[in-house]
């Protein structure tokens, strides 16, 4: 006689997450990511702008304007701002549509798999550009990767996600984007005040770290910069430094015999005395780093183009200038034509009438309009006419 096995009780599936909390809707979704896309838009265009200043390709480094002497203060300090601003809105975004990641079944249609599909990357690269982005500003790296690089590629990644995004989901956005849209006015009214008094929440939180954060640039609003890593009168001489004189090597017995090579086609050497006896030029510009930080003073220093003319260099020449500094990626900085001719551009000396101090880079550092604080080199001891 044939023994059956026994029957094995069958496992039910287990039941998906329910969420019953309100809001979770496609018109708070819609209300929150118009916010968000424009912080991100903002964000990837002063982006672009500030690593091509600071990374010029070769076609580009005789290219790139001098003028306005505040474009990367202004492009580079929006650039942080709406990064900062874009973290609390990201989080508001997502748990406003995060009930959606149990819908089952996982894909529908290819539509639905091209918008799950923007989804993961959309927000992969959002949260690891924004969290990256907010590390760099206090200048701590805790990955084996190089920032720039990486930063500058994934940027490409989310903002190509996001209109990708914007292309699947137009229908569903084109149906909620007012109180007046047919998507909206089929919503409960009674969640009405329940929705204005969440975005009215969000925009008050992004609003707060803006106010706490963006004095380190906008300096009107210094007295607020409570949560910036910079402010932008704190330093030696009342200006920030990044890259102080022992991070870099450099010390007052380095500079003790210091001469100024200026390399061309008449070649020559300055001393310190010799280069302060030169024609002096003062100047107001902006110190712009990339962490966000920037802040006005008057620099007084020997323009740049008289002393590549001095070597006999003709207008419309780019320079090479070498710092004193042992290591560093910014030791070697290239000036092009467009910066070296400018007026503005000065080997400067002083800051804010002083004798420039060790750390703001003494005895002489480049200060040029329109230019990321780590291409004004420091501790400058050789110039090369290019």
């Amino acid at each position: 006689m044939k023994i059956k096995p026994p029957r094995l009780p069958r496992l039910s599936a287990p039941p998906l997450p329910s969420f019953s909390g309100k809001l979770h809707d496609a018109r708070t979704a819609t209300s929150i990511g118009r916010w968000l896309g424009l912080a991100i838009a903002v964000c990837f265009v002063t982006g672009v702008i500030s690593h091509y200043l600071q990374h010029p390709p070769d076609y580009l480094v005789n290219v790139l304007p001098s003028r306005p002497s505040w474009g990367y203060r202004v492009t580079q300090g929006l650039h942080v701002a709406s990064g900062i601003a874009a973290i609390p809105l990201l989080f508001a975004k997502l748990w406003t549509v995060y009930p959606r990641l149990f819908v089952w079944p996982a894909l529908k249609s290819v539509r639905h798999a091209l918008e799950r599909l923007s989804v993961a990357v959309l927000v992969g690269a959002a949260v690891f550009q924004l969290f990256t982005g907010l590390l760099n500003t206090v200048q701590w790296y805790p990955w084996p990767f190089s920032f720039v690089p990486v930063h500058f590629a994934v940027a490409w990644l989310l903002f190509g996600a996001l209109i990708l995004h914007i292309a699947v989901k137009y229908p569903e956005i084109r149906a909620h984007w007012t109180i007046r849209s047919p998507g909206t006015l089929e919503l409960p009214a009674a969640e009405g005040p329940d929705r204005r008094s969440l975005l009215t929440g969000i925009a008050a939180a992004v609003g707060a770290v803006t106010l706490t954060t963006v004095g380190q640039s906008f300096t009107p609003l210094g007295r607020f910069d409570l949560l910036a890593p910079r402010h932008p009168d704190h330093g030696p001489q009342g200006l920030p430094v990044n890259r102080l004189a022992s991070t870099a090597g450099v010390t007052a017995l380095t500079v003790a015999d210091w001469r100024l090579t200026v390399v061309g086609k008449r070649s020559y050497e300055l001393t310190l005395d010799e280069l302060r006896a030169l024609p002096q030029t003062t100047v107001t510009l902006p110190i712009a780093c990339v962490e966000g930080w920037s802040k006005s003073a008057q620099w007084t220093g020997v323009r740049v183009r008289a002393l590549l003319e001095r070597a006999g260099a003709r207008p419309g020449t780019a320079v090479r200038v070498v710092s004193m500094e042992r290591r560093g990626t910014y030791r070697v900085m290239e000036m092009g034509a467009d910066y070296a001719d400018d007026p503005l551009s000065l080997l400067a000396l002083r800051l804010n009438g002083q004798v420039l101090s060790l750390d703001h880079g003494f005895p002489a550092r480049i200060i040029a309009p329109n230019r990321p604080g780590v291409l004004q080199t420091k501790w400058v001891a050789r110039m090369e006419v290019i």
